[in-house]
């Protein structure tokens, strides 16, 4: 990459809002309002949004538009092309609500919303490159790119196939960087390949690597008392080259004192540091789980029709990582889609067709016990 690049200048902390605080299952404004003036205060200016996270782009129109000069910040929100969209003219639509929503003319990134698989078919069939390019062209956003969560072959093609591509916002951690199923490195390495500057998502991967009851997060306490568990993942993924920004959903004034703490005076880790992070990696996977592989042949013997895989998976990241808070906002989130653990009726049918012979009704069982509480924050 060019000793210059977009985002350069940016500060490396971005404020990520699908997690922004709730108060009475809304944004919770006046706290948001401490939040975002802390981290403007501090010298930071990268927000992100998008139009599904619900209620989050008027809520920065209020905490942040309505109360801060347009040019002392960047707002970044994103197109889902996989919201119902079939025709071309839908997408033109979808981002005029967005900069409704936002109260502004334009907006400074404009993401193509998680592109892989059948997301990319999608970009394909509806020319929502073409559409982009209109977006930059006439001053609705001043560069454009997208969130991705597919594969490193599927973005070597997108890379290769759309030069106008400024960007790319990638889940890089250090649980998922060696991960075989995200890739994160293998997808750093392309973007590098293709010259184009990332900003990074999912650096604390939710929140799990941010604290919590773990064996691994007691270990990186011990490791350093004097600083927090999340600014290792924050450290780890702040020294990678061409970076525009590293996002995160912060949900209270502490969270944002600590990241802007370490993202101010920030220090790559050691190689001595790089090691104890692997150790953590370590602990972390070979922590016990529920043995589920996703193979989803309960889901269509369940008569409630539970997302049976994607709850224990959920389950699963909370035996790992012990975040009350984090597990409970992905329990609420996948709440929304459908069904939950709780409308369990213990009838067992989906236990017959289990390969691993999982008793999923006790897991479900457990997993409300655990968690219905920290869901109920975010509903």
């Amino acid at each position: 990459m060019s000793e210059k690049y977009l985002g350069e200048n940016i500060g490396k902390l971005g404020f990520g809002n699908m997690r922004s605080p709730r108060k009475d299952g809304v944004f919770d404004v006046d706290l948001l309002n401490v939040m975002v003036d802390e981290f403007l205060a501090s010298g930071f200016t990268y927000f992100d949004t998008a139009y599904v996270y619900g209620g989050s782009e008027e809520s920065l129109r209020e905490s942040l538009v309505k109360r801060h000069p347009r040019d002392k910040f960047q707002i970044a929100t994103k197109l889902p092309i996989m919201l119902g969209v079939t025709k071309q003219e839908d997408q033109q639509k979808l981002l005029d609500t967005s900069l409704q929503r936002l109260g502004v003319d334009y907006v400074d990134y404009y993401l193509i919303h998680g592109l892989g698989g059948d997301s990319i078919k999608a970009a394909n069939s509806l020319d929502t490159w073409g559409f982009m390019r209109s977006v930059k062209e006439r001053g609705l956003a001043k560069h454009i790119g997208f969130s991705f969560h597919g594969t490193p072959e599927e973005l070597e093609t997108v890379l290769s196939e759309h030069p106008e591509m400024e960007f790319a916002q990638l889940q890089i951690n250090y649980l998922d960087w060696e991960n075989p199923e995200v890739q994160s490195r293998r997808l750093y390495e392309i973007a590098r390949k293709y010259n184009k500057p990332v900003t990074i998502m999912e650096p604390a991967k939710g929140g799990l690597l941010a604290g919590g009851e773990s064996s691994a997060a007691e270990f990186l306490r011990e490791a350093n008392p004097n600083v927090s568990v999340a600014s290792w993942a924050f450290r780890y993924v702040g020294a990678l080259e061409g970076l525009i920004t590293v996002l995160s959903g912060m949900e209270n004034i502490d969270q944002v004192k600590d990241n802007v703490k370490t993202m101010t005076d920030f220090k790559p880790l050691t190689e001595e540091e790089h090691a104890l992070v692997q150790k953590a990696v370590e602990i972390i996977n070979s922590t016990p789980r529920i043995p589920c592989t996703a193979c989803r042949y309960c889901v269509p013997n369940c008569p409630e029709k539970i997302q049976i895989h994607s709850f224990i998976g959920i389950y699963n990241n909370f035996l790992i990582h012990r975040h009350k808070n984090s597990s409970g906002y992905s329990y609420a989130n996948m709440s929304a889609f459908g069904a939950g653990p709780e409308s369990c009726i213990k009838c067992h049918k989906c236990e017959k067709h289990c390969p691993q012979h999982i008793e999923i009704a006790d897991v479900l069982e457990k997993l409300v016990k655990e968690l219905d509480e920290s869901r109920k924050r975010f509903l």
